[in-house]
C-alpha cells in the first residue's frame, strides 16, 4: 500500500497540465529569488540555489527565466519572505502538511484556514500532524540515465541513500536530510541531473480512500496548491494502483 502513495507528490507534479505550469513557475521563481538573496547568486557556493535551479530545469523552465529569477534576488523584496509550515486534517482523517513562503503570515494563515474549512477539513496546531511524517531528502532520476543499477545503488548507499525504488520511469531515492547534499554531489559526479530533488514530508501512516472520497479530498489539495503563498502540499493518502490515473487527472 505504501509503495503506491510514497511518491505521489512527485508523480502528480510530472502530470501537471499547461494551465498550472505558469503557477508552478511562479513558485519556482520565488524560491530561486529567495535562495539567491539569502545565500548569494553563485549556485556552486549556494546549495539552496543549486537545488532550486535543478528543480526549475526539471520543470522545463526556460534558462532565461531562471537567470531573471536569480537577478531578482538582488532586489529588496526577496528577503521579506519567510517559510512557514501549517498542519491540518482533510476529510476521512487525511493528514496534510502545507509548506508556504509568504511576505504576510496573517494573510497566508487566514487563506489556508479558509481553504481547509471550505472543503471539510480543519487547520490544526503545530505538531499535531507532523509526527505522522518523516522529513527526508528525496531525489528522482530518469531510469534511462542509469547504466548499471546494482553498482549505481551501491554508490548511492555509500553516499547516504536509505532507500531506492525504480518504477520503470524513474529511480526514487530517499535519504536523511543531513545526507541530501552528499547525494546531490554524488549524482553530479555521475553527470546525472535529477528530474526532482528536494526535502519532503513523507508519511509513515496511510489512509485508504474510496474513489469518491479521493476526488473530494483532491479538491482540497488542488485549492491549497493553487494559493499563491503555498509552495508544497504533502498528504498521507494511500493511492491504490487503480486510483493512480484518477489521482493524476487533478
Amino acid at each position: 500500500m505504501a509503495g503506491h502513495s510514497k511518491w505521489s507528490n512527485i508523480k502528480r507534479k510530472k502530470g501537471v497540465n499547461d494551465a498550472k505550469k505558469s503557477k508552478i513557475f511562479t513558485k519556482l521563481v520565488k524560491e530561486i529569488s529567495v535562495a539567491s538573496r539569502t545565500g548569494g547568486a553563485e549556485p556552486e557556493f549556494n546549495p539552496r540555489l543549486r537545488l532550486a535551479i535543478q528543480n526549475a530545469k526539471g520543470a522545463n523552465m526556460p534558462k532565461e527565466a531562471i537567470l531573471r529569477a536569480i537577478s531578482k534576488g538582488d532586489g529588496n523584496h526577496a528577503n521579506e519572505y519567510s517559510e512557514v509550515t501549517y498542519e491540518g486534517y482533510g476529510s476521512n482523517g487525511v493528514a496534510i502538511m502545507v509548506v508556504c513562503m509568504t511576505d504576510k503570515i496573517t494573510r497566508t494563515v487566514a487563506n489556508v484556514r479558509a481553504i481547509f474549512s471550505k472543503y471539510g477539513g480543519s487547520l490544526e496546531k503545530s505538531g499535531s500532524i507532523s509526527f505522522l511524517f518523516n522529513h527526508k531528502g528525496v531525489l528522482s532520476i530518469p531510469s534511462s540515465d542509469i547504466k548499471n543499477q546494482d553498482d549505481f545503488i551501491l554508490e548511492l548507499i555509500d553516499s547516504g541513500a536509505e532507500e531506492t525504488e525504480n518504477d520503470g520511469e524513474d529511480m526514487h531515492i530517499t535519504c536523511a536530510v543531513e545526507d541530501f547534499g552528499k547525494l546531490q554531489k554524488q549524482l553530479e559526479k555521475f553527470n546525472i541531473t535529477p528530474s526532482y530533488a528536494g526535502l519532503q514530508y513523507m508519511p509513515h501512516t496511510f489512509v485508504v480512500l474510496s474513489d469518491e472520497a479521493l476526488q473530494q479530498l483532491m479538491k482540497l489539495i488542488d485549492a491549497l496548491e493553487d494559493d499563491d503563498d503555498v509552495q508544497k502540499v504533502y498528504h498521507n493518502i494511500a493511492i491504490q494502483p487503480e486510483q493512480e490515473k484518477l489521482f493524476l487527472m487533478h
